[in-house]
Protein backbone atom coordinates (compact mmCIF):
# COMPACT_ATOMS: atom_id res chain seq x y z
CA UNK A 1 0.00 0.00 0.00
CA UNK A 2 1.03 3.45 -0.77
CA UNK A 3 1.41 6.08 1.68
CA UNK A 4 0.32 8.98 2.31
CA UNK A 5 3.98 10.98 1.63
CA UNK A 6 3.83 8.90 -1.95
CA UNK A 7 0.04 9.79 -2.78
CA UNK A 8 0.65 13.42 -2.64
CA UNK A 9 3.16 13.34 -4.95
CA UNK A 10 0.52 12.44 -7.56
CA UNK A 11 -2.79 13.84 -6.12
CA UNK A 12 -1.33 17.64 -5.50
CA UNK A 13 -0.58 18.76 -9.03
CA UNK A 14 -3.81 17.35 -10.25
CA UNK A 15 -5.65 19.66 -6.82
CA UNK A 16 -3.52 22.32 -8.14
CA UNK A 17 -4.09 22.56 -11.74
CA UNK A 18 -7.35 22.83 -10.66
CA UNK A 19 -6.89 25.68 -8.71
CA UNK A 20 -7.40 24.13 -5.36
CA UNK A 21 -5.82 23.26 -2.17
CA UNK A 22 -5.00 19.72 -1.23
CA UNK A 23 -5.58 19.68 2.75
CA UNK A 24 -5.20 15.94 3.69
CA UNK A 25 -5.07 12.71 2.37
CA UNK A 26 -5.99 10.02 4.70
CA UNK A 27 -6.09 6.01 4.24
CA UNK A 28 -8.29 3.71 6.66
CA UNK A 29 -8.74 0.13 6.60
CA UNK A 30 -12.54 -0.23 6.04
CA UNK A 31 -13.06 -4.00 6.02
CA UNK A 32 -11.47 -6.36 2.84
CA UNK A 33 -11.18 -2.44 1.24
CA UNK A 34 -9.16 0.61 2.24
CA UNK A 35 -10.77 4.48 1.89
CA UNK A 36 -8.55 6.76 0.23
CA UNK A 37 -10.11 10.19 1.49
CA UNK A 38 -8.74 13.20 -0.30
CA UNK A 39 -9.80 16.89 1.52
CA UNK A 40 -9.30 19.68 -1.33
CA UNK A 41 -10.63 23.23 -0.34
CA UNK A 42 -10.32 26.42 -2.17
CA UNK A 43 -7.92 29.22 -0.95
CA UNK A 44 -10.31 32.27 -0.61
CA UNK A 45 -13.86 30.67 -0.91
CA UNK A 46 -15.81 26.89 -0.12
CA UNK A 47 -15.68 24.76 -3.18
CA UNK A 48 -18.90 23.99 -5.07
CA UNK A 49 -20.04 20.29 -5.36
CA UNK A 50 -19.66 20.55 -9.40
CA UNK A 51 -15.93 21.76 -8.04
CA UNK A 52 -15.39 18.59 -6.24
CA UNK A 53 -16.46 16.51 -8.64
CA UNK A 54 -14.74 17.73 -11.46
CA UNK A 55 -11.34 17.08 -9.62
CA UNK A 56 -12.62 13.91 -8.04
CA UNK A 57 -13.30 12.47 -11.64
CA UNK A 58 -9.23 13.69 -12.54
CA UNK A 59 -7.72 12.44 -9.18
CA UNK A 60 -9.31 8.93 -9.67
CA UNK A 61 -8.14 8.61 -13.22
CA UNK A 62 -4.84 8.66 -11.92
CA UNK A 63 -5.31 6.63 -8.71
CA UNK A 64 -7.01 3.82 -10.31
CA UNK A 65 -4.36 3.14 -12.42
CA UNK A 66 -1.44 3.89 -9.57
CA UNK A 67 1.15 0.53 -8.97
CA UNK A 68 1.71 1.83 -5.27
CA UNK A 69 -2.00 1.04 -4.42
CA UNK A 70 -1.66 -2.53 -4.79
CA UNK A 71 -3.98 -5.23 -5.56
CA UNK A 72 -6.04 -4.83 -2.71
CA UNK A 73 -9.64 -3.17 -3.64
CA UNK A 74 -9.69 0.75 -2.58
CA UNK A 75 -12.95 3.18 -2.33
CA UNK A 76 -11.69 6.81 -3.28
CA UNK A 77 -13.65 9.82 -1.84
CA UNK A 78 -12.96 13.08 -2.13
CA UNK A 79 -14.59 16.22 -0.69
CA UNK A 80 -14.12 19.52 0.42
CA UNK A 81 -13.34 20.21 5.25
CA UNK A 82 -17.21 19.82 6.43
CA UNK A 83 -17.68 22.97 8.73
CA UNK A 84 -17.22 20.74 12.09
CA UNK A 85 -13.49 20.86 10.55
CA UNK A 86 -11.03 22.71 12.99
CA UNK A 87 -9.88 26.11 11.90
CA UNK A 88 -5.97 25.54 12.04
CA UNK A 89 -4.63 27.76 9.28
CA UNK A 90 -4.68 31.03 7.69
CA UNK A 91 -6.82 30.68 4.55
CA UNK A 92 -9.49 28.61 6.98
CA UNK A 93 -9.56 32.33 8.93
CA UNK A 94 -9.94 34.59 5.87
CA UNK A 95 -12.58 32.54 4.36
CA UNK A 96 -14.82 32.71 7.55
CA UNK A 97 -14.25 36.54 8.26
CA UNK A 98 -17.70 37.66 9.12
CA UNK A 99 -19.17 33.62 10.18
CA UNK A 100 -19.99 32.82 13.56
CA UNK A 101 -17.34 30.67 15.49
CA UNK A 102 -16.73 28.53 18.47
CA UNK A 103 -13.13 29.25 20.07
CA UNK A 104 -12.29 26.89 22.94
CA UNK A 105 -8.74 28.20 24.33
CA UNK A 106 -5.81 26.12 25.73
CA UNK A 107 -7.09 26.77 29.54
CA UNK A 108 -10.91 25.62 28.46
CA UNK A 109 -12.42 28.77 28.16
CA UNK A 110 -15.06 28.97 25.36
CA UNK A 111 -15.81 31.99 23.27
CA UNK A 112 -18.57 32.34 20.70
CA UNK A 113 -18.77 35.50 18.29
CA UNK A 114 -18.22 36.63 15.15
CA UNK A 115 -14.44 36.56 13.08
CA UNK A 116 -13.64 39.55 12.48
CA UNK A 117 -10.47 39.76 11.57
CA UNK A 118 -7.09 37.58 11.83
CA UNK A 119 -3.75 38.02 11.80
CA UNK A 120 -0.40 35.32 11.94
CA UNK A 121 -0.62 35.88 15.82
CA UNK A 122 -4.31 36.77 16.63
CA UNK A 123 -8.12 36.83 15.88
CA UNK A 124 -10.38 39.54 17.02
CA UNK A 125 -13.73 38.01 17.90
CA UNK A 126 -16.83 40.51 17.63
CA UNK A 127 -19.46 39.21 20.83
CA UNK A 128 -22.97 41.07 21.25
CA UNK A 129 -21.57 44.02 23.32
CA UNK A 130 -17.75 43.79 22.68
CA UNK A 131 -14.49 42.53 20.77
CA UNK A 132 -12.14 40.09 21.89
CA UNK A 133 -8.52 39.32 20.84
CA UNK A 134 -7.35 35.93 21.19
CA UNK A 135 -4.08 34.92 20.49
CA UNK A 136 -3.61 31.89 18.28
CA UNK A 137 -1.51 30.32 20.28
CA UNK A 138 -3.96 30.18 23.11
CA UNK A 139 -6.61 28.74 20.85
CA UNK A 140 -7.00 24.78 21.68
CA UNK A 141 -9.78 23.96 18.64
CA UNK A 142 -12.05 26.96 16.90
CA UNK A 143 -14.77 25.18 14.74
CA UNK A 144 -17.65 27.58 12.53
CA UNK A 145 -21.00 27.34 14.34
CA UNK A 146 -24.23 26.47 11.64
CA UNK A 147 -26.46 29.09 11.10
CA UNK A 148 -29.29 28.68 9.30
CA UNK A 149 -31.58 31.84 8.93
CA UNK A 150 -29.01 34.05 8.93
CA UNK A 151 -29.48 37.39 8.04
CA UNK A 152 -26.90 39.30 5.09
CA UNK A 153 -25.36 42.07 6.84
CA UNK A 154 -21.84 43.83 7.26
CA UNK A 155 -20.16 42.50 4.35
CA UNK A 156 -20.47 39.36 6.41
CA UNK A 157 -20.80 35.88 4.76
Amino acid sequence: MASVAELTRYIAPIVERAGFVLEEITITPAGKRRLLTVFVDGEDRNLSLDEVTSVSKQISEVVDVLPELGDKAFTLEVTSPGVDRPLTVDRHWRKNIGRLVKITTNDKQSINGRIKSFSTEEVVITLPKSEVVVLRGDIKRAIIEIEFNRKEKDGAK
